[in-house]
């Protein structure tokens, strides 16, 4: 069947290409609710999703065109963005690995055992150098799942599994997340400015992870959890100047960008996640998946071009 197409010719209906436009608004309307209700996330009282303003806080829009009830649920059902963080950090080692398969026979040493090359690298986002140097902003966030070696990824890993749930149940998943992701770019911000060259890992994410909890058990009065976790902050500190190749400004950086976000954030039994802060999640995901694209266009664009 054939339809008018506005700028000339036809289109046949039911063909790939309208099947690929409409997929996603099908998508996107099946997520909108125009009736019922719902839990406002200012005030957490019940409320018609279809309210303009909440009767009871004042809260505009609190049903966000519909869409409001579709990502309470998402965030409702703990959505585990802590399995996330770590499955997009295996999976991506594999694919720098297989992106430059003669690189894996390069090791000098335990810490550059199974070490992806420094094209794939690239390739999928990392920061520092001719990133920072191209200005692909979007590499601050990307770098923060490429990791350089086989105990590189299961240390990094090993702190995401430590940390990661306690962040999450204390601040929530999307609060969680955030800290996570501002705390690695600024980490890679400060390592960018400060020194420039290239930089990967989730060790400045990690150290936004430790200050998060440092600034819960402050606020909590939990005096053995924050003496405890400022130990583990120094300890991990020391070992980074003790060590090579370890980008201590990312450290640094990461700390104070998980510090600083933290305390803007409330706690979980304080107040529930807002919609601004679950959509701040939503968007730095997708934010970082576009990255990875942006990356791996531009550095293989290059890459023809020579």
């Amino acid at each position: 069947m054939l339809a008018a197409h506005p700028g000339g010719g036809a289109v046949l209906l039911g063909s790939p290409l309208v099947s690929r436009v409409t997929t996603p608004c099908l998508i996107f309307r099946s997520m909108r609710q125009t009736q019922g209700s719902m839990i406002c996330p200012s005030c957490g009282k019940l409320i018609g999703v279809a309210e303009k303003q909440c009767p009871f806080c004042g809260a505009r829009n609190p049903g966000l065109f519909g869409y409001a009830p579709a990502i309470q649920r998402l965030f409702g059902r703990r959505l585990d963005l802590v399995a996330l963080i770590v499955s997009s950090c295996v999976l991506l080692y594999i694919v720098a690995l297989a992106l430059e398969p003669d690189a894996i026979f390069h090791a000098t040493g335990p810490f550059s055992l199974l070490s992806p090359g420094t094209r794939a690298l690239y390739q999928l986002g990392m920061t520092g150098g001719l990133a920072w140097h191209e200005h692909w902003w979007w590499t601050l966030l990307t770098a923060i799942y490429l990791h350089g070696g086989l105990l590189h990824i299961f240390f990094n890993v090993m702190w995401i599994r430590n940390l990661g749930p306690t962040v999450d149940e204390v601040y929530g998943p999307a609060r969680g997340f955030v800290i996570f992701s501002i705390a690695g770019a600024a980490g890679f911000l400060v390592s960018n400015l400060a020194a420039g060259t290239p930089t990967i890992g989730a060790s400045g994410s990690i150290f936004g992870l430790l200050a998060a909890l440092i600034v819960y058990g402050r606020r909590t009065g939990s005096h053995l959890m924050t003496q405890q976790l400022w130990q583990w902050a120094v300890v991990m500190f020391v070992m980074g100047f003790l060590m090579s190749a370890v980008n201590n400004w990312a450290h640094a950086g990461g700390f104070a960008g998980g510090w600083v976000t933290a305390e803007a954030m409330r706690f979980s039994h304080e107040k529930r996640e807002s919609l601004k802060v679950q959509l701040t999640a939503l968007a730095l995901i997708a934010l970082t998946a576009v990255g990875f694209v942006l990356s791996f266009v531009r550095v293989t664009a290059l890459l023809l071009e020579h």
